[in-house]
């Protein structure tokens, strides 16, 4: 067993499972695609200023879980715990907030967590992002687009939408400090965490995992006694396009999410069928955060989508997304492979979608034929020394039982599209 291991928290993801996280990620990027988002890349490394004013500096990612440094020059520089503070600085640096603008990236986010199942200390989003849209038509359009992606993915019947009103700055800031004091009559049955997030963070004690806490947070106030009238009549309204749309969702007044940025709509898309890692989707409103960084008064409103769990959520429908091979070559010595070579590469161009093996490393006839039938192969393309001397090729079916046939070279690109059918 080697000495070197991948660091705790960050995981390979090996030969059986990428063909899954390609399935997601080309199903993904197709549901974008066809609303309209286009996509942006962005640097992994940003300013630990950036997190610090955004997320919000007593936040449990700020100050605990992100991954920051020193560089050579001295400035500290974080590897980004979440995408959305990265997409809106990228948004103003570029003014690309000049103009409405519908954008989408993806990539590994980094936290210093405990690791487990679906949750990692390096993991992976999808994150959406708009801006310069005030209306709840956006925040239809997010949940909406959501949902598609869970359709194409064939997962919709395991996920809730829920959803919750956070309102103004204002508004919160007066639902927080009734929160304290209720919570303050009652401190001592606070569990460890909610007792220290009293001073620092209190709205996070909403969404407590510790029982005794949910309980106590029965009586406490609610939060939309305190929303601003602008808040209420944009998420009534938004409740109401979800209805003509037929989209079902449960009002969740506990539901704030662990991001200072966040005002007006927030919402989560939650499952029951991975255990404690039942939040696979979160985003909401930030109608602050692009003037936050120096930009000009814009909203904005995104969601970010954790593909591990994702993954693990697609891999319960037990489906096959490894893509067994088309072709298998089969050469019997270095001068049929040298003659099958450039005849191979001729019929990639001609069929580039074709997936097509070409047996490496030499071996027996009966070696090769078991590689190409574990492969998964429809088709054998055989080359020997009969082959070579006579500009032809056996063409052997693996699958289908179907007669082995020679033919000339310049018939080979005909007769696998008559085996396969033309793409």
């Amino acid at each position: 067993m080697t000495e070197y291991r991948a660091v705790r928290g960050m995981v390979d993801i090996l030969p059986d499972d990428t063909p899954r996280w390609q399935h997601i990620d080309s199903t993904l990027a197709a549901v974008l695609k066809s609303y309209g988002y286009s996509e942006i890349r962005l640097p992994i490394i940003e300013s630990t200023a950036l997190f610090a004013r955004s997320i919000g500096e007593v936040t449990d990612i700020v100050e605990k879980e992100m991954y920051s440094f020193d560089d050579r020059n001295g400035d500290s520089l974080t590897l980004r715990p979440e995408g959305t503070a990265g997409c809106v600085r990228a948004a103003v640096q570029h003014n690309l907030v000049a103009t409405p603008q519908k954008l989408w990236y993806t990539g590994p986010m980094f936290r210093y967590e405990r690791p487990q199942k679906g949750r990692q200390r390096q993991f992976h989003q999808v994150g959406v992002e708009a801006f310069g849209i005030a209306t709840p038509d956006l925040d239809l359009e997010l949940l909406l687009l959501s949902r598609s992606m869970w359709r194409a993915l064939g997962i919709e019947s395991l996920l809730t939408l829920e959803l919750n009103s956070i309102g103004s700055t204002d508004a919160r800031a007066a639902y927080k400090a009734a929160l304290v004091a209720y919570l303050e009559g009652c401190k001592d049955a606070l569990d460890e965490d909610s007792q220290r997030r009293l001073t620092t963070n209190p709205l996070r004690i909403l969404d407590s995992k510790n029982a005794e806490t949910q309980a106590l947070l029965a009586d406490a106030p609610e939060m939309h006694s305190y929303l601003d009238d602008d808040s209420r009549a944009d998420f009534d309204r938004l409740c109401e396009l979800l209805q003509a749309a037929g989209l079902s969702f449960t009002i969740n007044q506990r539901l704030v999410r662990g991001l200072d940025y966040y005002n007006k709509s927030v919402f989560e898309w939650t499952t029951t069928a991975l255990g404690a890692q039942g939040t696979v989707c979160g985003g909401g409103r930030y109608d602050g955060m692009v003037a936050q960084f120096g930009g000009r008064e814009t909203p904005g409103a995104g969601f970010a989508i954790g593909l591990e769990r994702l993954s693990l959520l697609v891999d319960t429908l037990d489906e096959e997304y490894q893509e067994a091979a088309d072709l298998y070559v089969v050469v019997a010595d270095e001068s049929a492979q040298m003659h099958a070579v450039p005849r191979i590469e001729a019929l990639r161009q001609e069929r580039p979608d074709l997936v097509i093996h070409m047996h490496l490393g030499g071996g027996s006839f009966k070696s090769q034929f078991k590689r190409a039938d574990k492969s998964g192969a429809a088709l054998a393309l055989v080359y020997g020394e009969s082959e070579v001397s006579g500009n032809v090729v056996t063409l052997k079916p693996l699958r289908s039982g179907g007669d082995q046939i020679t033919v000339p070279d310049d018939e080979l690109l005909t007769r696998v599209n008559a085996h396969l059918g033309q793409n």
